[in-house]
């Protein structure tokens, strides 16, 4: 056996993990309770996209709206301070399914942690598309850096992380709702960042392999 001396990294979900469901922020603010539907429900984000977008466009919603909406969400209680600790002690890369438009604000409340996500098309205040920076975003980033000679440790909630959890090498879920706990057993699952911290940790120590 020897020890595994590659360098650590640790990747993130955004959304129910640092920060608040911007999408469920924006059926509070507008109560169009068709939003409510997020990566917690709906496995295809394609799907839940097209969806989205059809309901912002029957209901007249526009970004500006939405931004107004974001610029009022604070960090998770304790986010800042988990992930203050984490970086502290590796490289820290959030992986969002949320765009570019969406996360500027509330990076900078995180520290200006860097995120890889999506970018929206805005026309006339209106949004009217948005752009993958590439499918399944989640899990191919994960592969890229393990192939960079990383271990990778990753954290999510939703269906739409179970792909960068598989890819890494050790996964949770964290604060993920019962639907995606059962269907996804093989993933040790926390409710609290005390509870997570010292499981990431644990996971970045050099584990052993097969000399």
């Amino acid at each position: 056996m020897t020890a595994d001396h590659r360098q650590t990294l640790v990747t993130l979900d955004l959304e129910g993990v640092l920060v608040p469901e911007i999408w469920i922020a924006v059926a509070d603010r507008t109560g169009i309770d068709e939003l409510r539907r997020t990566t917690r429900d709906e496995p295809d984000y394609d799907v839940l996209m097209q969806y989205r977008l059809d309901v912002l466009a029957r209901h007249g919603l526009t970004m500006s709206l939405v931004a107004d909406v974001i610029g009022g969400l604070r960090p998770l209680p304790g986010a800042r301070a988990f992930l203050d600790r984490l970086r502290a002690e590796t490289q820290v890369i959030i992986l969002s399914d949320t765009f570019e438009q969406f996360a500027g604000p509330l990076m900078e409340q995180l520290g200006m942690p860097t995120v890889f996500c999506h970018r929206l098309v805005v026309v006339d205040d209106r949004i009217a598309d948005y752009r993958l920076r590439q499918p399944d975003q989640k899990r191919r980033a994960v592969e890229a850096f393990r192939s960079l000679e990383y271990r990778v440790v990753a954290a999510g909630d939703s269906y739409n992380d179970t792909t960068m959890l598989a890819a890494a090498d050790q996964g949770f879920l964290f604060r993920a709702p019962p639907n995606v706990r059962d269907e996804f057993p093989e993933y040790t699952a926390v409710d609290d960042y005390d509870e997570l911290l010292p499981l990431i940790l644990d996971a970045l120590a050099a584990p052993t392999v097969e000399s």
